[in-house]
């Protein structure tokens, strides 16, 4: 018995010719990535299995590798991994149905690609710049001369005035770190933290002729606090956090 085949989707481009983009492989299969076309717009597709698709390492590199393949040479509206509609006509009607957020996306999009940026404290330095706070010296100093029992309230406050510093700690990387690259990019955002170590969560929308500016700003930050904090600056992408498209029903005739 044959598999019952979709079409997955990747993302949406600007192009009225077909284009072949490889294979890509989905489902334990090696499928041809192709586009669909509508309104002078293309769905980069492939056809593959419907189904639930395991969002393991394997699959999601998969996914992501056709995506920078296609970034390569257009701005691309990403679709999110796993998405899959039975057949051509379900694309075209989807399409249709987000033919005016495409108008108001590409514009923003086009020539610009999304980076990442975290910043994570190292523990040693954390440790080493909240003791040096007064209010947590004279904390430390009054929970080690009392009973574990009397100074559990004590216990309590260093606990916060610990969360408390570390907050001025992300304020401090929002004011010195973030906007100072925000004011390079197109657009910027930042994310919350995921980590009480974590200093910083930030995504950059920037101009493709501006990225060399920006990473060299990147750099020189990372050169400043190489010493105090560990940096992850991942990129290009498409603008994932820079794009919300909402599906709506049309209201019945």
């Amino acid at each position: 018995m044959s598999e019952e085949l979709g079409v997955y989707m990747f993302g949406v481009i600007e192009e009225k010719e077909p284009v072949n983009f490889g294979h890509v492989v989905l489902a334990e299969g090696e499928r041809p990535v192709y586009t669909i076309h509508k309104n002078n717009r293309a769905m980069v597709a492939a056809d593959a299995p419907i189904q639930i698709y395991d969002p393991s390492r394997k699959n999601l590199q998969a996914h992501q590798e056709i995506v920078s393949k296609v970034m390569a040479s257009y701005d691309i509206i990403p679709m999110s991994f796993g998405n899959v509609l039975e057949g051509t006509e379900d694309i075209h009607i989807l399409m249709d149905k987000l033919d005016e957020q495409f108008d108001e996306i590409f514009p923003k999009i086009r020539n610009k690609i999304e980076v990442g940026l975290k910043i994570i404290g190292k523990k040693e330095w954390l440790s080493e710049k909240v003791n040096q706070e007064p209010h947590v010296k004279a904390l430390q100093k009054r929970t080690r001369n009392k009973e574990k029992n009397a100074s559990y309230y004590d216990r309590m406050e260093l606990g916060e005035t610990a969360h408390k510093f570390m907050m001025n700690l992300h304020y401090q990387f929002e004011e010195d770190v973030f906007q100072p690259l925000a004011d390079m990019a197109a657009a910027a955002k930042s994310n919350e933290v995921i980590s009480e170590r974590m200093l910083l969560n930030a995504s950059f929308l920037i101009d493709k002729e501006k990225e060399e500016a920006f990473d060299a700003k990147v750099n020189e930050i990372y050169n400043e606090w190489l010493d105090k904090a560990e940096f992850k600056y991942t990129g290009p992408w498409p603008a994932y956090n820079f794009i919300d498209i909402k599906l709506k029903a049309k209201n019945p005739t």
